[in-house]
């Protein structure tokens, strides 16, 4: 009969109940179990912005104004201003949150670029009329042809460069880059039905002091 030596298995349990008793005992005499060893282990590695508890939650901040432009002409328009200026008195207690600009109509656009050279403003305009030339609605490409030549490239234009912005709110002013500027593109001649080039520009302010 093959002889088994028990020591160093018994040897082993020995030292791991210790090194569990190491764990789980806290400055008491009470007998290591596993369940112990286990609820000892870091359940979360979550942080919080907000650790007092006697902090007042943040109360949210909602705004909206409505403002009309006039372009003065077919083309990119930098409209920075008047939008600051129409939301410089809300937008100010606000610390942190989310500014909404949306264009309510569908032959004119909004978008961001540079605000310092005109040229930019002029090239933006030459290549969008290459992308959707005018000729389209003269050459059979076109069927909505009724309002002009320059209605229906005006819908394409309007969905490809889009109707509404969204720009972060930062310690009581939009976070533009410092050569961001918002333009109002207008892409018709003479406006809907021989009118002329007023759009209205809705703006929704959210945010948190």
């Amino acid at each position: 009969m093959r002889h088994i030596d028990l020591a160093r298995p018994v040897l082993d349990a020995i030292l791991m109940m210790k090194a569990f008793r190491s764990v789980a005992v806290k400055d008491n005499d009470a007998a290591p179990n596993l369940h112990s060893f286990v609820s000892a282990q870091p359940t979360s590695t979550s942080t919080t912005l907000c650790s007092a508890s006697n902090t007042a939650p943040a109360i949210p901040m909602w705004a909206q104004h409505e403002i009309s432009i006039t372009a003065p002409s077919r083309g990119c328009h930098l409209i920075t201003s008047e939008v600051n200026k129409a939301i410089q008195k809300d937008i100010s207690g606000m610390k942190i949150g989310m500014a909404n600009l949306f264009i309510q109509h569908t032959s004119a656009s909004l978008t961001i670029n540079e605000n310092a050279d005109p040229d930019v403003r002029r090239d933006m305009e030459v290549a969008m009329n290459k992308i959707c030339p005018g000729e389209w609605t003269k050459d059979g490409t076109f069927h909505h042809t009724m309002e002009g030549e320059d209605d229906m490239p005006g819908h394409v234009k309007s969905s490809l460069m889009g109707v509404s912005l969204n720009i972060p709110i930062r310690n009581g002013r939009l976070a533009l880059g410092t050569w961001q500027g918002i333009y109002l593109n207008e892409h018709r001649d003479q406006g809907g039905w021989g009118g002329g080039h007023t759009r209205r520009i809705i703006i929704t302010l959210q945010g948190q002091s």
